[in-house]
């Protein structure tokens, strides 16, 4: 297994600086920085090439994460938004091409965060489907993996297990189309969290934790030692990143919902001993 974290964990933005962070996040000793997707349409080939120098130097992986907004829904009834987001997929897999990012996750069989306008599941699904099977011929070329994320009722209603997401796996029916599994969207949806990983077995492509407060691994009471045991009995061999959102204020806490101060009032090098921690604590309950 591989561990990582967001890059957004220490702001209230969903911005940063990539190559700064990219030090910080190899220097407290994790293996993955995962980022925000839409920022890699934002960088000029020269950013991306310095960016890929810069994680092949460290010897860190990137990985891509996706929320796509409203105008780019794949399960929208409006064929114009669906093709509008299976083009910003496929130039979003393009640029992660450039950056050497082999595994693009979230929640693109739709959009984030859901306004629940409309529920039609069935339809949805049809819809979504439809798009990205076109995205997955896009990323079999690029030898991308795209992880649909399990999220939870009040996020989604397109996919909120396991089950429901191994569906839509086999539905599109590409090896590069995979889960993603959330310890924090799990905690709610799921009866028992290991037994799902134990469900999604090699369809899991990647994995995100967190508390069920959305703090960090090891502050909240969630089965670690279990989780662990059943990744092992997987053979889980891939990301295991953190998604902790502790500060409140700004764009991050608005869309995460987090409407307290979780970290103690901490400053950025409180915030960095914290995670720190969590991720000694994680090792040791993934790999005894």
């Amino acid at each position: 297994m591989k561990f990582g974290t967001l890059y957004s964990y220490w702001g209230t933005k969903w911005q940063c600086d990539y190559l700064k962070t990219l030090k910080r996040v190899s220097d407290i000793g994790f293996d993955i920085l995962e980022m925000g997707a839409p920022h890699l349409l934002e960088m000029s080939d020269y950013e991306l090439s310095e960016l890929r120098r810069a994680a092949k130097d460290m010897d860190m992986v990137l990985t891509a994460n996706i929320g796509p907004a409203k105008d780019k829904d794949l399960a929208s009834p409006d064929p114009d938004i669906r093709k509008a987001g299976v083009n910003y997929l496929i130039d979003i897999l393009k640029a992660m091409e450039k950056v050497g990012s082999k595994s693009l996750v979230g929640a693109m069989y739709s959009y984030w965060p859901c306004q629940f306008e409309i529920t039609d599941k069935e339809a949805a699904w049809e819809r979504s489907i439809e798009g990205m099977k076109e995205v997955a011929e896009a990323a079999e070329s690029l030898g991308i993996e795209c992880c649909q994320e399990v999220l939870n009722r009040y996020e989604t209603y397109i996919i909120t297990d396991c089950r429901e997401g191994l569906e839509y796996c086999r539905r599109v029916g590409s090896e590069n189309v995979n889960l993603l599994l959330d310890t924090f969207h799990m905690n709610i949806e799921e009866d028992n969290i290991p037994e799902a990983i134990r469900l999604a077995g090699r369809k899991l492509g990647h994995l995100h934790v967190g508390e069920s407060n959305r703090k960090l691994p090891g502050m909240g009471s969630l089965p670690w030692r279990d989780i662990g045991r059943a990744l092992r009995d997987i053979g889980y061999e891939k990301g295991v990143v953190m998604e902790p959102f502790l500060l409140q204020g700004g764009e991050v806490a608005r869309d995460c919902k987090v409407w307290r101060d979780l970290s103690g009032n901490a400053d950025e090098k409180m915030l960095d001993r914290y995670i720190k921690e969590s991720l000694t604590f994680l090792k040791h309950e993934f790999t005894f």
